[in-house]
């Protein structure tokens, strides 16, 4: 009798263990999961408040987990940026292009290259950036940028215009009036600079209340 019942204990608990490993099979994502999620935020909390070491050991880790992470490439290597390991940091967003192809990748790159002053790659980069997506003035600025330093004048001032389709603002009104003094149109510098000011409401101004007319 004894004999049986141990039979059973063991029959039960070899059942016992099977169910808690499916059960440990099943929680196993959701426990990742929840761990990743923590590490995201360590990762972006340390970025924020400049702790490199913890940022930087939270996205390792990420990475250790998830190898083809490119976001967690990408955000390496603003980190490594900031702390101009530029080698670093274009190593990590050429990984993340290759993983996950994007037009950030390729702008983060470009932006280095423009960092250590290699002006051909950066243009290349921003280049690539632009077939992939157009429509930010971000990006026309960034490679305006470039082909200055290049001696491209006349593209320069094409990007810039772009720039102010997408984005008419003050400021992009105002980069664009740079270009245009820099290579001898007063004219249009003048015009463009105007419209700007135009557009900008002194933070000092008491606003004017207008008053409902009376009808009698």
């Amino acid at each position: 009798m004894l004999g049986l019942i141990v039979v059973a204990f063991m029959g039960g608990l070899a059942v016992f263990y099977h169910r808690s490993m499916e059960d440990a099979r099943l929680e196993l994502p959701a426990r990742l999961s929840n761990r990743m999620e923590k590490l995201w935020g360590v990762a972006q909390e340390a970025l924020r408040e400049k702790k490199y070491l913890r940022a930087e050991k939270a996205l390792l880790t990420i990475l250790r987990v998830d190898e083809r992470n490119a976001t967690a490439y990408n955000r390496l290597g603003i980190l490594y940026a900031k702390q101009q390991a530029f080698k670093d940091a274009i190593e990590c967003f050429e990984i993340a292009q290759s993983l996950e192809p994007s037009a950030s990748s390729l702008h983060n790159v470009g932006l280095i290259y423009y960092e250590t002053g290699d002006y051909i790659k950066a243009g290349l980069a921003f280049e690539q950036a632009l077939e992939m997506e157009n429509d930010l003035s971000a990006r026309h600025i960034a490679y305006a940028k470039v082909q200055e330093k290049l001696g491209n004048e006349k593209k320069m001032i094409e990007s810039l215009e772009r720039a102010v389709e997408i984005d008419p603002i003050p400021q992009t009104l105002n980069i664009l009036a740079d270009a245009y003094e820099r290579v001898g149109q007063g004219e249009l510098s003048l015009d463009l600079r105007q419209k700007a000011a135009k557009m900008i409401i002194p933070q000092d101004q008491p606003k004017r209340v207008i008053q409902p007319r009376k009808v009698i």
